[in-house]
């Protein structure tokens, strides 16, 4: 059965999407079976593995209104463990046309459960907003993934994120869980990445993973080529930080497995 991990943060410009597409990679490259599904109309996460959006005839938006199941829209990347649900400018009004269907919340969870036991990972790259697309992402997630940018106004929206994580644990999905916060875009020659980290790590001790992604020049060029930065330098420093943050994960969750079956 797939982890399934929404990645979220109502602020643009954190690393969002980024970290959806390179962790993908990580993981897949760890020959885990992955499925990255683009919640987001921007479709970044689609044209950062360099498909085309307007030579897509079915994305998410088809899968979330009912006209076809998830497994119809999957697109190979260049990594063989690595598949991806794209999103097109139509995903911009699904949001309406969502409001007057029935169990809105629940669509993109019904839609994954025919699929999830087949990927060992499910990424779920959301919009920078908290809006009916978003609420379909917690609704799906096992965990909650937050990235969060080593600058100023960082912790900038993260209190109504996690607000919001609150409400969908109350009412939608009692079962979700922040799975943590990974700081992003860290500059170690400026002191106010520095402070900043410090600070996120003071409010939040046990949230925030030991890996954090380092701004890189070859990691922000990548999408530009429609490949991750596993693919366009294996050897920079944005892939080598993306390929610890998947060891990371995989590591927690092998520790949370062994906790949950010494309580049995």
């Amino acid at each position: 059965m797939a982890k399934i991990v929404a990645v979220a943060n109502q602020k643009g410009g954190v690393g969002k999407t980024t970290t959806v597409v390179n962790l993908g990679a990580s993981l897949a490259i760890a020959e885990k079976k992955t499925l990255l599904v683009d919640v987001d109309p921007q479709g970044n996460c689609t044209t950062g593995f360099g498909i085309e959006r307007s030579k897509i005839s079915r994305s998410l938006y088809e899968v979330l209104i009912g006209a076809c199941e998830l497994v119809e829209v999957f697109c190979q990347t260049e990594l063989p463990n690595l598949l991806l649900v794209p999103a097109t400018k139509d995903l911009i009004g699904a949001e309406i046309e969502l409001v007057s269907l029935e169990k809105r919340e629940w669509r993109l969870k019904e839609a994954i459960a025919a699929i999830e036991q087949d990927f060992d990972y499910i990424l779920l790259d959301c919009p920078p907003s908290l809006g009916l697309l978003t609420l379909n992402a917690l609704t799906a997630a096992n965990s909650l993934l937050v990235p969060l940018q080593c600058e100023y106004y960082a912790l900038e929206g993260l209190s109504s994120l996690l607000e919001t994580l609150k409400l969908v644990q109350k009412r939608l999905n009692p079962e979700l869980f922040l799975e943590g916060i990974v700081l992003t875009m860290f500059d170690s020659r400026n002191r106010l990445s520095h402070q900043v980290a410090d600070e996120i790590r003071q409010h939040f001790p046990d949230r925030v993973f030991r890996t954090v992604i380092y701004r890189n020049v070859r990691l922000s060029e990548s999408p530009s080529h429609g490949r991750p930065a596993l693919l366009y330098d294996v050897y920079s420093t944005g892939a080598q930080n993306y390929l610890e943050l998947a060891k990371e994960i995989i590591r927690n969750g092998e520790v949370n497995r062994r906790a949950e079956e010494g309580t049995r």
